[in-house]
């Protein structure tokens, strides 16, 4: 009878990738993974710089077993780890994207000199004055007016928004990327909300309803039924 592969090698077009069996014990995965990597060292001879992405299926391992995962294959000539995935995460990852997901809602003004930041969501029921600042890992939104700094996607989120009744920030900011205030803001004959995005690497500024189109899944009601 065949024995069953713990480990399998694939050439990419960007290098190698790892599969390790998940169903087996780690000392096994290991043993195995020791051999393949000398079978496979005499084939890639002198080539310089090959990345390995290592997938670890249905596997939790330990910080400490992890550091001998990419010790034992970057031990191998010209090997070098550049990411190792797992379908398992730790509690803690799990309650940091719980945060993250989260809307948190205040009803408050944020004054000159003080700061509002929330790890995910924010729905702020007041207004943000000049001097006063609001930060979010997600997206922000504010039923009031926005004369201050916000600051949306602090965590990398570039999809995130910035959504106000009245939008006359003295700064934007979505993810790394910076907007400042015009010297005047143009005079409006409707009260639109308007909402800020990043298209093509760049702050927007346009009225909410475009987001039905740029960003769906704000809208969306899940459990919804559509009776069209």
């Amino acid at each position: 009878m065949k024995r069953k592969q713990l480990v399998t090698i694939k050439g990419t077009k960007s290098g190698l990738s790892l599969h390790l069996h998940d169903n087996c014990s780690y000392e096994d995965m290991m043993r195995e993974l020791e051999e393949k990597l000398r079978e496979s060292s005499s084939m890639h001879g002198e080539k310089q710089n090959i990345t390995v992405n290592v997938e670890l299926g249905n596997r939790y391992i330990t910080e400490n077993q992890k550091e001998e995962l990419v010790e034992a294959i970057q031990s191998k000539k010209n090997l070098s780890v550049q990411d190792i995935n797992s379908n398992i995460i730790t509690k803690s990852e799990a309650e940091q994207i719980a945060q993250e997901n989260e809307i948190v809602s205040v009803a408050s003004i944020v004054r000159s000199g003080q700061v509002l930041e929330v790890p995910g969501d924010l729905l702020l029921i007041g207004d943000v004055n000049p001097g006063g600042k609001v930060v979010a890992g997600g997206n922000i939104y504010i039923m009031g007016s926005l004369k201050g700094v916000a600051h949306a996607g602090v965590n990398g989120n570039e999809k995130a928004i910035v959504a106000a009744s009245v939008m006359r920030p003295t700064q934007l900011r979505i993810n790394t990327l910076i907007t400042r205030a015009p010297d005047e803001y143009p005079e409006k004959d409707k009260r639109d909300m308007e909402c800020a995005y990043v298209d093509n690497s760049e702050i927007m500024i346009d009225r909410l309803q475009v987001l039905t189109h740029l960003r769906p899944n704000l809208t969306k009601l899940e459990g919804g039924q559509n009776n069209g």
